[in-house]
């Protein structure tokens, strides 16, 4: 390839020179011919179609900046608005503040004209007695009226005392379930609960009873009765029924409770 073909080829701005005079007149403010300045100034259109985007641009920023003003000019305006009701709240609060610290005083006024009231009372009252004789006053009441009032008071007192003797007196009782046991099978069962029923003491009450099988066909005798704690122990009547030995072996107490 030739040196011709070559610079064919490449890019090469061979204009660069009016570019830089013109750049140079512009800046020296040198006064050239129309001619020149419009020479140079002829290839530089790909610069001049370039500037309405930057038009279009700073009309953009402009309008940016105009939206933030009024923004600041709105938050201005709201930071106005609080500041003047926060005015008005202090003012309340202030003319609040007065009305209470010149309403206080009243109540001590109206209590010292409470206790200068009884004062003079008590003035006219001491007067009025100096007046009256001192065979007038009773101020403890007289013989009579205390002779009165304890006569009311024992009366109260014994009424109350036979009301409550006569009220019954609570009786602790107790259930007891005895388990009554014979020598044998060949013990007659019917005589040995006639032998139990038999044994009586103030406070014993005999109830039901039951034959109940132990082994070997021996059967025990299982009866309740109902005693006077006071009166009646479970010792008692295991003494008292353990005396027929011709019937019975031996007593346990099977339950016991209170009623």
């Amino acid at each position: 390839m030739s040196g011709l073909q070559c610079l064919a080829t490449e890019n090469i701005w061979f204009d660069k020179h009016r570019y830089d005079d013109a750049e140079r007149c512009f800046y020296e403010g040198a006064n050239g011919s129309p001619a020149q300045v419009k020479s140079a100034t002829q290839p530089a259109k790909g610069r001049q179609a370039k500037r309405p985007h930057r038009n279009s641009s700073s009309k953009s920023g402009d309008q940016d900046t105009k939206g933030k003003q009024m923004d600041y000019q709105s938050m201005q305006k709201e930071i106005e608005d609080m500041r003047a009701l926060i005015r008005v709240l202090e003012s309340r609060v202030t003319s609040l503040e007065k009305t209470q610290t010149t309403a206080a005083p009243a109540p001590c006024v109206q209590a010292a004209k409470v206790q200068a009231a009884p004062q003079r009372k008590a003035v006219v009252d001491e007067d009025d007695d100096d007046d009256d004789d001192d065979d007038d006053l009773d101020l403890f009441g007289s013989d009579d009226e205390d002779a009165e009032t304890l006569r009311i008071k024992q009366e109260r007192i014994d009424a109350y005392a036979a009301k409550k003797s006569k009220k019954p007196a609570l009786i602790a009782k107790s259930s007891i379930l005895l388990d009554v046991k014979p020598w044998d099978d060949e013990t007659d069962m019917v005589k040995l609960e006639e032998c139990v029923r038999s044994v009586q003491a103030d406070g014993l009450l005999w109830g039901a009873s039951k034959l109940l099988p132990v082994g070997y066909g021996i059967r025990k005798l299982q009866i309740n009765c109902v005693v006077e704690d006071d009166k009646v122990g479970t010792d008692l009547l295991e003494e008292e029924i353990t005396k027929f030995e011709d019937y019975i072996q031996s007593v346990d107490v099977a339950a016991f409770n209170k009623i």
